[in-house]
């Protein structure tokens, strides 16, 4: 017998909670710095940035940092594009299966991009456990 798991599914505003929730529990002196990084929560991925991630056909991407990592910054790189992170709302609903799960799986992805944005590696982040 299979057993059929359905995405658990929130609105909008519910999901934009929970993305603010997950912001809100950084620290003081890691917030300051992101005040100038937008987090962005959108339906889903674009074709463009599925293939910037290397996602794989059919995979999933839940979030996205589009930037230049604070670790790796340089003077002349005024000019640059602002810095924005992506959480993409569809996605992770389609990996929870409950309200708990949805929470923690927001957390994670937030928390996953801003790493990025501070400098941490792949490797890093599973070792952390935000991956």
């Amino acid at each position: 017998m299979e057993i059929l798991t359905v995405a658990y599914q929130v609105s909008k505003a519910r999901f934009g909670e929970l993305v603010e929730s997950a912001i809100e529990e950084l620290p003081e002196e890691f917030a300051t710095f992101l005040e100038e990084v937008p987090i962005e929560v959108r339906d889903r991925p674009t074709e463009s940035q599925l293939q910037s991630a290397q996602v794989r056909e059919g995979g999933l991407l839940l979030g996205l940092y589009v930037g230049r990592p604070r670790t790796r910054r340089h003077v002349e790189d005024s000019g640059a594009l602002p810095d924005v992170i992506y959480i993409f709302q569809e996605p992770i609903q389609t990996v929870c299966n409950t309200e708990a799960q949805l929470i923690r799986q927001v957390r994670v992805t937030v928390l996953h991009e801003i790493g990025h944005h501070f400098g941490l590696s792949e490797d890093d982040l599973t070792r952390l456990g935000y991956r």
